[in-house]
């Protein structure tokens, strides 16, 4: 409780420190630039049988403390950041961020057969328990994964960046789409932004990241399609989205797609297709050479956002829309 006091009962505010986890630091020096001040100093050592040990190179007691981490690659990353949540708890931080803007296991977030884990509530309490007071993410797969905290989330959305991008290339009869039904929501807000037609694609999987069937609901003949989601894993839903919609008589098809997983054979399918470009952010690393990605950066976002939750400032205003 003396950590909690220590919030109110100063007269200014704890100072901001920032750390990043070790594939998520291009991520934290981008926010810290932003914000204007330096990452922090931490140390992972690693042992031989591959467990790992986080220790901060400076104090952080009395400090308001960001930790800054994507969950992908999924296991090693979310045990750093549970680690960096332990240290940074028993080092006396007055609070502690968790900053995710790629929240994995997001895909598993209910149980949808019978005798299934739901991961996204398992990582949820995991986080939980090791300490975190906020937590700050990124188009989460589903909305309701907001509800698996007992902690504030602050949900952003890949919009703010996307949509200026996709305002500067002067698309003409222009339609926005989604590659599923499930993400009909998020597709629909940026066509009622754009107020331009909405077109779903319909499919059906044989398995985990593999499509059997698919078609096209509404009219793309003659118009620039904008595919929109919030995740390619293997890119064989967007792929195939993309093609048909060329087969169908689209002059071109383009993608947003927020979290670049970008599994195996992922870009090799994204350059054997029919796809114009596919738009990233930046919350995962991809570096594979792709001449038609273009990457968009959300460290501004984060930046503003962390601001503006230092300064008890409210951080809707900031959204363009919220899908």
């Amino acid at each position: 409780m003396g950590q909690k006091i220590y919030r109110y009962m100063s007269n200014t505010l704890p100072p901001i420190k920032v750390f990043a986890g070790t594939k998520s630091h291009y991520l934290g020096e981008g926010i810290c630039k932003d914000l204007g001040i330096e990452l922090g100093k931490m140390n992972i050592e690693h042992f031989a049988d591959g467990e790992f040990e986080i220790c901060f190179d400076e104090s952080i007691r009395g400090a308001e403390v960001y930790l800054v981490q994507s969950t992908f690659p999924n296991s090693d990353n979310l045990m750093e950041l549970l680690l960096m949540i332990d240290a940074a708890k028993r080092a006396s931080a007055a609070s502690i961020n968790a900053v995710i803007p790629y929240f994995g296991w997001a895909r598993q977030d209910r149980k949808d057969k019978p005798r299934v884990s739901i991961a996204a509530k398992l990582v949820a309490d995991l986080l939980s328990v090791a300490g975190i007071d906020r937590l700050i993410t990124m188009d989460l797969h589903a909305d309701q994964i907001q509800g698996f905290f007992n902690v504030p989330v602050d949900h952003l959305y890949a919009s703010s960046v996307f949509i200026p991008y996709i305002e500067s290339l002067h698309l003409k009869n222009m339609v926005i789409a989604s590659p599923d039904v499930g993400g009909a929501k998020r597709a629909n807000s940026y066509a009622k932004y754009f107020d331009v037609p909405l077109v779903l694609c319909h499919k059906q999987r044989a398995k985990a990241n593999v499509v059997a069937k698919m078609q096209v609901i509404g009219d793309v003949k003659g118009k620039n399609v904008v595919l929109v989601d919030d995740i390619a894993d293997t890119a064989g839903t967007i792929t195939k989205a993309a093609d048909l919609m060329l087969a169908e008589g689209a002059n071109s098809v383009r993608a947003l797609i927020t979290h670049p997983v970008m599994s195996d054979p992922a870009t090799d399918r994204i350059l054997q297709s029919g796809l114009t470009e596919i738009i990233f952010t930046d919350s995962i690393p991809y570096g594979k050479e792709n001449p038609k990605a273009t990457i968009l950066t959300v460290t501004k976002l984060f930046a503003d956002t962390i601001r503006r939750i230092h300064n008890n400032q409210s951080i809707s205003s900031q959204y363009l829309f919220k899908p």
